[in-house]
């Protein structure tokens, strides 16, 4: 008597797991692996941090739904299940903490995000010193694929994310002793051209328990679930996940504390682990 297939709930990060960090195409090999996945009775949900503007170019392809801004904002299906955004006043401290500490902010809502201008002006007035200039194209190209915006244009939407950039550890430092109390905090493990990068968002949601709440919406036990990432982001995704894979092209300490390490997303890692772990078969 043929066992029956047990069904999975599957969440994959985007950037740098599901595709190339700031790109919005999917390699086929992992178009495969989430059609065939499907096919077989799993349910795959995107769970990243971008925003719902910013995930809306992968929707060309099908899920059972998505995470969006790190686990402020959960759709299954057609129906949202889970939207919380910063309250005014937790927006308003943020930005003025971040801003007097010279950090660079992009403030991420549920149609559009915004950066500030200053992050750029300053990349071009030292395009000359070591690599500035290979990092202000790197984000020229990021502003464009993302559809970031300028500050000047933001009209104080709600927001659910803070994404930050500063030049030096102690800038960062310095805002998260202020903030930590109210906020996660997470700093990306090294940096981009000399560049700090992190994000914070509230203390009410994260990746992991979102996984969570998406798991008690659809009554699937967490044993039956499974998670890929790369950043330091998905670690309590990773974490809550009965199965969690760290991609070859993540970081350092997220390999560490995943279950397994599959090829980078550039190697076709998606499908190859998706078949490792009967996720999918050919």
């Amino acid at each position: 008597m043929k066992q029956e297939k047990i069904r999975k709930a599957i969440f994959l990060d985007i950037d740098g797991t599901l595709t190339e960090p700031g790109s919005n195409d999917v390699p086929p090999s992992a178009v495969w692996a989430v059609q065939q996945a499907r096919k077989e009775g799993h349910l795959v949900f995107l769970c990243t941090g971008r925003n719902y503007d910013m995930l809306k170019p992968l929707l060309v392809h099908e899920f059972d739904g998505i995470v969006a801004s790190s686990g402020g904002y959960i759709a299954c299906g057609s129906k949202v299940i889970y939207d919380c955004p910063m309250t005014e006043t937790q927006k308003q401290t943020a930005m003025e903490v971040l801003k007097k500490n010279g950090i660079f902010r992009t403030v991420e809502c549920m149609d559009g995000s915004y950066t500030d201008e200053g992050l750029k002006e300053f990349l071009r007035a030292h395009a000359s010193e070591g690599s500035n200039s290979e990092m202000l194209r790197w984000r020229e190209q990021i502003e464009k694929s993302l559809n970031i915006r300028p500050m000047s244009e933001y009209r104080g939407e709600p927001a659910y994310k803070i994404v930050i950039m500063s030049q030096t550890i102690e800038q960062m430092l310095k805002a998260k002793s202020e903030l930590s109390s109210e906020f996660n905090f997470c700093i990306q493990e090294g940096n981009k051209n000399g560049y700090i990068n992190g994000e914070i968002t509230t203390k009410e949601f994260d990746k992991g328990r979102a996984l969570r709440r998406v798991c008690e919406w659809l009554d699937i036990p967490l044993e039956h679930t499974a998670a890929f990432g790369d950043s330091m982001n998905d670690l309590e995704l990773l974490e809550t996940a009965a199965l969690s894979i760290c991609m070859q092209n993540g970081s350092e300490e997220l390999k560490k504390r995943a279950d397994d390490i599959c090829p980078s997303v550039k190697d076709d890692g998606i499908k190859q682990a998706f078949l490792k772990y009967h996720l999918a078969d050919e």
